[in-house]
């Protein structure tokens, strides 16, 4: 699957609603299925030439900083060292004040990810060029404002509230795609509120209007003329458009716009937490419904959570009261909550509920972000299954373990004072070796409950398995890094086991 940045039974007779009507048994209520009236406008024509004077396409140039290749600078004879080399871009914006702010995407016109072109020039309907400023960025949202100065009160559109639009209603995307400006198309909403898990701005309205490579920064509207969303991405497999792209809803875009418009910094929420959705897997180990919260990994030490006693292992299913979902993360209800605002986090912990009251941090910057993530790595070696010294364990988990001792634990680079079972192989095969899980790690719990042996190890498999469950959610540590949680799936040849 490629994901494709830079995108730079009813009938109507004569206009009539037929109502269809089910038969029933005698005696019994009828059902009436009520058929409404088209709806699809007869032409999007008058919408679209008041509109398209208001939309512009973007290009850009700048001297990019490309990496160097030892082997090819000595084969070519080039000296080593960074060298940069020019590189454009073609996008789309809409204007959205008569004095001549524009609204895009950030990558439209940042084509390093970080550094914004020298050159941006902005191409009117009618053919006008003019060079334009940058007014401000932000790259977790992916917007940016420019400025052109034409002398004269420009057409422009405006924002309209996107917390209406509905799956089934009508949009027009207009852009630059392929170089092809003033490029006019429709569809419908295919779902107002899509979360695609990239990052804290994770709520686009997904639509079927053919969107392409160009189309980024591009209004998508309404039937009323409002942009209710900023093209930004679609899914493309063969590079093309394939009917699934997605915008950046106005109710996200305008505070931003608004505040970059003003020269203010965008502040947003952020606990200090490493979370991940809660899968069916991890539902099953817990009892816990299916697409609902999602499970504390990790707590940085002196943020928000941390200081108000949110632990790893809790499961968060509301923020400020919002439900967290497979829709709406904790990530996306943080973003727009500001700095220092105090909110109420309700979790589950070990199976009880609770409520924590949290004073919300302020999200560092991309970069910072970045430095701080860390991920496990998978043990690329193959490897072989000893013989067993615990054949529930190795039958149902897929795995070898052995009671944790301080000389092996020193021996690890470990705490000689932790307690637990450190695997000493893995099945390759196995759904452990799958979610990350090997040689050396040391599993610290086993559905919240800590283990201090492999006796402790295998007598809460046989738990899980008289309980009927399905997976088991361990805690677990590989040397050098912090504690994880990881949802490991039983085998299905655990039932032969007596």
């Amino acid at each position: 699957m490629k994901y494709v940045y830079g995108i730079s039974s009813a009938l109507l007779i004569g206009g009539a609603a037929i109502s269809l009507v089910t038969g029933n048994p005698a005696g019994a209520q009828s059902s009436q299925l009520i058929v409404p009236r088209a709806a699809a406008p007869a032409s999007f024509a008058d919408l679209t030439e008041q509109l398209q004077p208001a939309v512009v396409n973007i290009s850009t140039r700048a001297q990019i900083e490309v990496r160097s290749d030892p082997f090819w600078d000595m084969f070519l004879g080039r000296r080593g060292g960074p060298r940069t080399q020019e590189a454009g871009s073609l996008g789309s914006g809409f204007i959205i004040s008569g004095d001549g702010y524009v609204v895009t995407n950030n990558h439209v016109i940042s084509l390093d990810g970080r550094n914004a072109a020298q050159e941006i020039t902005i191409k009117m309907h009618d053919g006008t060029e003019y060079p334009a400023t940058v007014v401000g960025r932000d790259i977790a949202s992916d917007i940016a404002v420019l400025k052109i100065n034409a002398g004269k009160p420009l057409p422009h559109v405006r924002f309209g509230d996107s917390s209406k639009a509905r799956a089934g209603d009508w949009v027009i995307a207009i852009g630059n795609p392929f170089g092809l400006g003033g490029t006019v198309t429709s569809g419908i909403i295919s779902s107002p509120h899509r979360a695609t898990g990239s990052g804290a701005y994770d709520q686009f309205i997904q639509t079927d209007a053919s969107i392409n490579s160009g189309n980024s920064g591009g209004p998508m509207f309404n039937m009323a003329g409002e942009v209710i969303g900023i093209n930004r991405w679609i899914i493309a497999p063969s590079g093309g458009n394939i009917g699934i792209g997605f915008a950046v809803p106005s109710d996200t875009a305008a505070p931003i716009v608004d505040k970059l418009m003003k020269g203010l910094e965008i502040e947003r929420g952020f606990l200090g937490v490493g979370i991940d959705p809660i899968d069916e897997d991890t539902a099953e180990a817990l009892g816990l419904p299916k697409e609902r919260g999602e499970l504390v990994q990790t707590v940085e030490p002196g943020e928000a959570a941390d200081k108000a006693g949110i632990k790893p292992g809790d499961i968060v299913l509301k923020a400020a009261g919002k439900d967290v979902t497979r829709d709406q993360s904790l990530s996306s209800i943080l973003a727009n909550i500001a700095p220092g605002t105090s909110i109420p986090v309700e979790l589950l912990r070990e199976g009880r509920s609770m409520t924590l009251q949290v004073v919300v941090g302020k999200r560092p910057s991309e970069e910072d972000l970045a430095d701080r993530r860390f991920n496990r790595e998978e043990d690329a070696q193959p490897q072989q299954m000893p013989q067993s010294t615990d054949a529930i364990v190795e039958e149902v988990l897929g795995l070898q373990a052995m009671t944790l001792t301080p000389q092996i634990a020193r021996d690890l680079g470990a705490n000689g004072e932790i307690k637990g079972a450190v695997i000493v192989a893995v099945d390759r095969n196995s759904d452990a070796a799958r979610k990350g899980l090997s040689r050396g790690d040391i599993i610290l719990s086993v559905n919240y409950l800590e283990i201090a042996s492999v006796e402790e190890l295998e007598a809460q498999v046989r738990a899980a398995l008289a309980e009927g469950r399905d997976a088991l959610l361990l805690r677990a540590q590989s040397p050098g890094r912090q504690p994880t949680f990881v949802t490991v799936r039983l085998r299905d040849r655990a039932e032969e086991i007596e």
